[in-house]
């Protein structure tokens, strides 16, 4: 269905997401439905592939635009799209980062539950999704320079003339910051695997 030809109400359902009807917008902030309408899709895409289920993508998405609507006064941001990118990927790593600190108290609960003699089932912790978990934390990790790039183009998918143009710096350097973050990854990734 074509955002064009949705039914006038409330709420316009694409898929599974919801975008606000064109006329329950006020008038100075039709801009954010217009970004919404141009980079929702890529947006969701790249927030899917950094916390890999749904409840988190849809938090983000919605964290994303409503700091949008309070950014700059309700103004257009003069790099919108650079915005929206930067602030869905900082929104979905402090999600990680929050995840991680929840798992810690977890993982010290069943630690003393282990020395107190009770038996926890560990069976099935070394599955996809626990090394999925894994990376995503260790990307979470990562300095801010290097995360920024791996996050845009690996898992944004953009091409490095974007995410070079995203993050102020030249596709070369994106490539060169992207190969460091890979090795940093790799290094870690074998150690906690050792």
């Amino acid at each position: 269905m074509s955002y064009a030809k949705a039914k006038p109400s409330a709420l316009c359902h694409i898929g599974r997401w919801c975008l606000p009807d064109a006329t329950s917008v006020v008038e100075d902030q039709q801009w954010i439905l217009t970004a919404m309408t141009r980079h929702g899709a890529p947006l969701i895409a790249m927030l899917w592939r950094i916390l890999g289920n749904e409840q988190d993508v849809c938090d983000a998405y919605q964290d994303t635009f409503l700091k949008l609507s309070y950014c700059c006064d309700g103004r257009k941001p003069e790099k919108l799209k650079a915005y929206l990118f930067r602030t869905a990927s900082n929104t979905a790593i402090s999600m990680i980062r929050r995840r991680m600190v929840r798992d810690r108290v977890h993982e010290d609960i069943a630690n003393h539950a282990n020395r107190s003699g009770q038996y926890i089932d560990n069976a099935g912790d070394l599955d996809t999704q626990e090394l999925q978990r894994e990376l995503r934390s260790q990307i979470a990790r990562l300095p801010d320079h290097l995360r920024s790039v791996v996050v845009l183009r690996d898992l944004g998918e953009m091409p490095y003339k974007e995410v070079g143009k995203t993050l102020g710096i030249s596709p070369r350097s994106a490539r060169v910051l992207r190969c460091r973050a890979i090795k940093m990854l790799a290094l870690v990734m074998n150690k906690s695997n050792e």
